[in-house]
């Protein structure tokens, strides 16, 4: 199935820092692209993958999991890191998720975190109930354009395909479970008007990981896809700024380099 347009992966060469960014469960790299082209404009290496079974249609999906995710953002990471002497990783929602377990399992391979309304746990009677469920129906209602800001279309599946939630469900407890082994700088953006992540989770990560080196900033004008939302403009700043902080230099003012799509396909 060909690419949605705007869920393209984006990929800038810039300077020796970059910055992996990873987008949520059922969305794609269009929620991530205006904050990966700030930074690439203020000189950093940015990539933007597009997850095995986003951007086409939520049937694809259906044979993909976690592994299939984790695998991309891995391999994106390990790029990075062959031509980068620093590397950051950021993540919405699943993606948060994601960027956690990077952290986790690679240690000083990744310099910082910047999390958007992270994800920890599904929620929910059907939560429990979709190892059976899964089977017997297809998918769900969908969960995009949780936004605030008006007229805004974040292109995510209108369907949750049940197979791919059972998988994140199963994900998201392994991740858990591993939160201690997180011990780089973080910084945790979230929305307290979030309809599809609660609060819970944000709290849950924070009193789990070992960071030492904390930053908790609440977007009080946005919903759940708030790279995209009201306070936009806030996390581009923040996590620029946690960026030159831990690594004095990181980037220009002035974009450097050029911008490549990339040809990752969905599985």
């Amino acid at each position: 199935m060909p690419v949605l347009p705007g869920a393209e992966p984006y990929r800038h060469e810039g300077g020796d820092v970059g910055v992996l960014l990873c987008h949520g469960f059922t969305g794609s790299p269009r929620s991530m692209r205006p904050w990966g082209e700030y930074l690439a404009e203020r000189g950093l290496t940015v990539s933007v993958p597009l997850l095995p079974g986003h951007g086409t249609r939520w049937q694809d999906m259906q044979v993909t999991g976690w592994q299939d995710w984790y695998a991309e953002v891995d391999r994106e990471l390990r790029a990075l890191s062959a031509t980068c002497s620093r590397v950051f990783v950021c993540g919405l929602s699943m993606g948060g998720a994601l960027a956690l377990r990077l952290a986790a399992r690679h240690g000083d391979a990744v310099a910082g975190l910047v999390l958007v309304n992270p994800a920890n746990k599904v929620h929910g009677v059907t939560a429990h109930a979709l190892p059976v469920v899964r089977h017997v129906v297809a998918s769900t209602g969908g969960i995009a354009n949780d936004i605030a800001k008006p007229g805004v279309d974040e292109g995510g599946y209108d369907r949750v395909p049940l197979h791919a939630a059972h998988s994140m469900r199963q994900f998201l407890r392994l991740v858990d479970g591993e939160l201690p082994q997180v011990t780089q700088p973080l910084l945790l953006l979230r929305a307290p008007q979030d309809h599809v992540v609660p609060p819970a989770d944000s709290a849950r990560v924070l009193s789990r990981v070992s960071s030492t080196d904390v930053t908790e900033v609440l977007l009080e004008q946005s919903y759940h896809v708030a790279t995209l939302d009201l306070d936009a403009e806030r996390i581009f700043e923040e996590s620029h700024a946690f960026i030159g902080r831990l690594a004095p230099g990181a980037g220009g003012t002035a974009a450097q380099g050029r911008d490549r799509e990339g040809s990752t396909t969905g599985g």
